[in-house]
């Protein structure tokens, strides 16, 4: 890479942030671009991307230093940068993949492009999308050709909130794969400046993209297994934990947690972009299909398993209480997309309970049915509780002791969602934890 090119990233969300911060913190002139003026204000005043470490301070160095400029615009961005890097979100909508917003960004992009650019695709997408998609509309909206005219890389991300830079700088190798040689030339000696780990080439974009999406579903179903175990141990008398523990201590063995759901916009995802390809294609995939379904039913599971306790001590389910813990995904993210507690939110509400949140790291949802309280306030939402659920793995509850549930109803009864109560803390209270007898 020439030292006067001029990277553009688009989207700077939970990977073009990132993203951008790495080509920042290399050297790089960055145009940051996104739709939300939100996000751009929040960058500007320093206080952007507040869970990922060193991203913020990068941007606002970048911005006093002159590195870094902020647009909404796609097609300036693009008329005056040498490197694209597509960042942008492709989700699903109604069990469909959703590709507005990178066809959107890829005809800004393609309107802008000049001859000897290169574009790179982050996003996960199913196989053949970025060439039967993406590279027609670069061609048609630009007039030049692929390969010939301009670089075009498939690069997936390969990040984990919280430590995303971390991911790209130095935890793996960049993949990579070109339209062509030219094309992959040019994105291994790119992507190597920024990857210590160094990149592996993969021989087509379509491999690529499968790669990614094979992550993601290796983690659903084995999560999904994990699962299972859990729930075969829970009628069985066997300790999931224990045995997980023995069984990983052999170093071909690595089963996974199991919990209240999988949330997030990678690993319930991606497999159903594999599941609707292999649809079209007319190929069975029932073992990826049936993760899927095992681990969608897991905050429901949950859910009737907290009922039971709750009759059990001869709880009136119209007039209890119920004080979830944790809105985020997972741990320590202040991301809730796709978090399994919305779930089971929703079926504590049709169950007839009464229900208030507790996150630490997010204070407002929009997602959250209007009835039900959302606080960073744990004591609030535990005052007066019929029952403690905890949801997410967030390491605040793994400290809480007796004293912490001093305002909840006696006896005091918990549902450990994500086996991360410190149970030595908790003599006298009646604890069900997935995954135990």
């Amino acid at each position: 890479m020439k030292k006067q090119q001029i990277i553009a990233v688009y989207g700077l969300g939970n990977v073009g942030g990132p993203l951008a911060a790495a080509w920042l913190r290399a050297g790089a002139k960055v145009i940051g671009v996104d739709i939300s003026e939100k996000l751009l204000t929040e960058i500007k005043n320093g206080n952007s991307h507040k869970k990922e470490p060193f991203i913020s301070i990068t941007f606002t160095s970048g911005l006093k230093a002159g590195n870094l400029s902020l647009n909404s615009n796609g097609v300036y961005a693009s008329k005056q940068s040498h490197i694209k890097i597509i960042a942008v979100p492709v989700g699903l909508k109604k069990n469909k993949i959703d590709l507005d917003a990178l066809i959107s960004v890829t005809k800004d992009i393609a309107k802008g492009l000049k001859k000897n650019d290169a574009v790179l695709i982050s996003p996960s997408l199913p196989p053949g999308t970025t060439e039967n998609t993406i590279l027609p509309i670069l061609e048609k909206y630009s007039n030049l050709k692929g390969e010939r005219d301009f670089y075009l890389i498939y690069n997936p991300e390969r990040i984990f909130e919280g430590r995303a830079l971390q991911d790209i700088e130095q935890n793996y190798p960049a993949i990579v794969a070109g339209l062509g040689k030219k094309s992959e030339g040019f994105g291994e000696e790119l992507l190597g400046i920024i990857s210590k780990k160094g990149v592996l080439k993969i021989s087509s974009l379509a491999n690529a993209e499968a790669e990614k999406l094979f992550e993601g579903v290796y983690r659903d179903v084995n999560i999904a297994l994990a699962n299972e175990l859990a729930n075969f141990c829970e009628h069985t008398g066997v300790n999931y934990w224990e045995a997980r523990k023995g069984a990983n201590s052999q170093p071909f063995c690595h089963l996974h947690y199991p919990g209240t759901g999988v949330g997030g916009l990678c690993i319930p995802v991606y497999p159903r972009f594999v599941i609707n390809k292999a649809v079209e294609s007319k190929i069975p995939l029932k073992m990826v299909e049936y993760a899927r379904t095992t681990n969608d039913f897991m905050p429901k599971k949950c859910v009737a398993d907290s009922i039971t306790l709750l009759l059990k001590h001869k709880k009136n389910l119209k007039k209890s209480k119920i004080a979830v813990l944790g809105l985020g995904f997972r741990g320590e993210v202040t991301d809730s997309r796709l978090s399994p507690t919305y779930t089971v939110v929703k079926e504590f509400l049709r169950k007839g309970c009464k229900v208030e949140v507790h996150d630490p790291y997010i204070i407002a949802d929009k997602l959250l049915p209007t009835q039900v309280k959302l606080s960073s306030n744990i004591s609030k939402v535990i005052d007066h509780a019929d029952l403690i659920f905890i949801s997410s793995d967030h390491k605040l509850y793994s400290k809480l002791t007796t004293n912490a549930f001093r305002e909840a109803k006696r006896p005091l009864l918990i549902f450990d969602g994500r086996n991360i109560l410190n149970k030595a803390n908790f003599k006298n209270a009646s604890i069900l934890t997935i995954g135990m007898g």
